[in-house]
């Protein structure tokens, strides 16, 4: 049981060798195969969390939920994947057919690509690369393309508007978050994901860092455009948004990545910050650091969950305006003293998270008092009189 994941890749790999197969090409198919069971198991898992998302809605709102087809309801993302496929697939006059077809394959990849690095248990990873989080951040941007092809090749300018406004949301999001990734990888003095991992044994990052980690989670749910960040799908607005021409299998594959992309928030915050896998008795069996993962990540799926049903869609101006004018100064203020402390902290455990915390409390303390004279300023500024109305005769016009 020390390593029942590689005992199983060494079966594979003894038999087709066995069979006759060169042992390079019996690794590259193994890895293949890896490959395409990762992607499927993530696709196959959106229809439990799907079924899941819909029930605690309907927990949190004080109704029942799916509760027909199947028992407890949990055949009804089956039953509406097949009304999916059977629609027609549409295509309106004046689209460009080939990027219309890639928009939401690109979208897509870019979630499911970001599971072939996070660690699920000891040596259980698809690629363990000395890059983890650069390749996070570059593979998730493949989404943000895939969201501007398809409001740019759908031959109307709503879709097209609906584009504009998601990019910007998603790439003025992806400052403040690249920023804290960064703290985890000060921290830890590496990129790889079992790295970071590892180096969380003596102490989770969320202690370390509070604040980074408050601030990845926010930035996050703007990225997966939930609420309070839903304006991508902000119908009374933008007809829905990018993806108003796409019907059928196409339009449900962008929701295939919203409500994936939910469960793999919780599972790149519990990589960084929550200890991964870590937990008692890993080392002797690593099948209960697969327990820890799945179930850390489900903690923060839930909260997902639960600030969406709880927050109301705030405006675009003043989505941008936290963004820039907040997350953003934050972020940079939460790596420049995650820097330093850690430069000139103790190398213990102890003193390190106590360096690190007091560095964390100067910057919340900062924040409170810029909050408090933003504050005070607001409610100082003068407020413009409204005009009286005028006063008017009957059958005479205003003067």
């Amino acid at each position: 049981m020390s390593d029942p994941f590689g005992q199983i890749g060494q079966f594979f790999l003894n038999l087709l060798t066995g069979l006759g197969v060169e042992a390079g090409l019996a690794s590259f198919l193994l890895k293949v195969a890896g490959a395409a069971a990762l992607a499927t198991g993530c696709l196959f898992s959106t229809f439990f969390l799907i079924w899941a998302e819909r029930k605690l809605l309907a927990r949190l709102q004080d109704r029942l939920g799916p509760n027909r087809t199947g028992p407890f309801g949990m055949l009804q993302t089956i039953a509406d994947f097949a009304k999916l496929v059977t629609k027609e697939l549409i295509f309106p006059s004046g689209v460009d057919r080939p990027v219309f077809l890639l928009a939401p394959l690109l979208v897509v990849m870019s979630v499911v690509g970001i599971w072939a690095v996070v660690p699920f248990a000891p040596r259980f990873i698809a690629s363990d690369v000395n890059v983890g989080v650069l390749y996070v951040v570059s593979v998730g941007s493949i989404g943000t393309l895939g969201i501007m092809l398809a409001g740019w090749s759908s031959n109307n300018k709503y879709a097209l508007l609906g584009a504009f406004r998601t990019v910007a949301q998603l790439v003025s999001y992806e400052v403040p978050m690249v920023l804290v990734m960064l703290v985890p990888v000060m921290l830890s003095g590496s990129m790889g994901m079992v790295a970071i991992v590892e180096q969380q044994r003596s102490m989770w990052f969320v202690v370390l860092a509070p604040i980074a980690f408050i601030l990845f989670y926010i930035t996050s749910l703007a990225e997966n455009g939930r609420a309070p960040f839903d304006l991508m799908e902000a119908e009374s607005e933008i007809a829905t948004g990018y993806n108003v021409e796409y019907s059928g299998l196409m339009f449900g594959m962008f929701f295939v990545a919203e409500f994936l992309h939910a469960f793999t928030i919780g599972a790149l915050a519990t990589t960084l910050f929550l200890g991964g896998w870590l937990g008692p008795g890993v080392d002797r069996y690593p099948l209960l650091g697969l327990v820890y993962f799945l179930g850390k990540s489900a903690v923060i799926w839930w909260s997902i969950i639960w600030v969406r049903m709880s927050l109301p869609r705030i405006r675009i101006d003043q989505m941008l305006a936290l963004n820039w004018k907040f997350l953003t100064p934050l972020a940079l203020g939460v790596v420049v003293v995650t820097a330093v402390a850690d430069k000139v902290g103790p190398a213990g455990t102890l003193g390190r998270t106590a360096v690190q915390l007091v560095g964390n409390g100067v910057v919340l303390a900062f924040t409170l008092l810029a909050l408090r004279a933003y504050a005070a300023r607001l409610r100082n500024r003068p407020t413009l009189a409204t005009p009286p109305a005028a006063s008017t005769s009957l059958g005479a016009p205003a003067q």
